[in-house]
């Protein structure tokens, strides 16, 4: 199957360092909250909110915060509403970004976002100046633990998903929109471990950087990544090491 982009590991390893920070809770509560908010508190008919408690409970937050963020969202008891926004922009060498807010103040977070951007970066663009250069796919990462490739192959091929990437010491499954919560569901069914599960921005194309330009996208990259108010962050960018 087709080939892996090196900033899906960079993220990666990205994400396993921001648990450290602590900052994985917060953005999980957030997802929680809208997720029970526009489809309601039933993780069984509301598979937005079965992911978003699923990836909260492999991040090891506790069952309590899990069900009073969903109480939250439901009226149960007095919460914050968050919006979800999406902005675009330019960093050094044209390379792409897409930003996914969830923000309880709009003015604060562009505000937060368009600073960045030119500090580090060219600017936020229009809607869809960015977008088109990406495709959305479920991206689903299982630790290897002993587990062959062919075996995690045929259960996600029967499923339905696009590709399989074996890296070091993790597999990577990438799926369509449409297929995602099926994939997910067979890996469930067959007992194997899901690291992270999501759907995110999958780069058609990258651009390569190196140098100055570089340690800008990586700057800018951590900075955005760093706002409460910034749930995930993708680009194009490909770095020449």
């Amino acid at each position: 199957m087709s080939g892996h982009s090196k900033w899906s590991t960079i993220k990666r390893k990205k994400e396993a360092l921001d648990q450290k920070r602590g900052k994985i809770f917060t953005k999980l509560i957030k997802e929680i909250t809208v997720a029970a908010k526009v489809a309601g508190g039933e993780i069984d008919t509301n598979p937005r909110l079965r992911l978003a408690v699923d990836n909260a409970k492999s991040a090891n937050m506790p069952a309590d915060n899990i069900t009073r963020a969903i109480k939250k969202a439901t009226g149960e008891l007095e919460g914050v509403t968050f919006l979800e926004l999406m902005y675009e922009g330019y960093g050094p060498s044209g390379v792409a970004f897409i930003v996914e807010c969830l923000t309880d103040n709009k003015n604060r977070t562009v505000a937060e976002v368009r600073h960045h951007f030119t500090k580090y970066g060219n600017g936020l663009g229009e809607t869809g100046s960015v977008a088109w250069m990406f495709d959305k796919k479920g991206i689903i990462t299982l630790p290897i633990q002993g587990k062959e490739e062919d075996e995690i192959f045929e259960i996600i091929l029967e499923a339905g998903a696009d590709d399989l990437q074996t890296e070091e010491d993790f597999f990577e499954v990438t799926t369509s929109v449409d297929s995602f919560e099926t994939v997910r569901k067979a890996l469930v069914d067959a007992q194997l471990e899901i690291e992270n599960a999501s759907l995110q921005w999958i780069a058609k194309n990258t651009i390569e950087v190196s140098g100055e330009d570089a340690e800008k996208v990586e700057k800018l990259f951590d900075m955005l990544e760093e706002s409460d108010d910034v749930q995930n962050v993708y680009s194009n960018a490909d770095f020449n090491e």
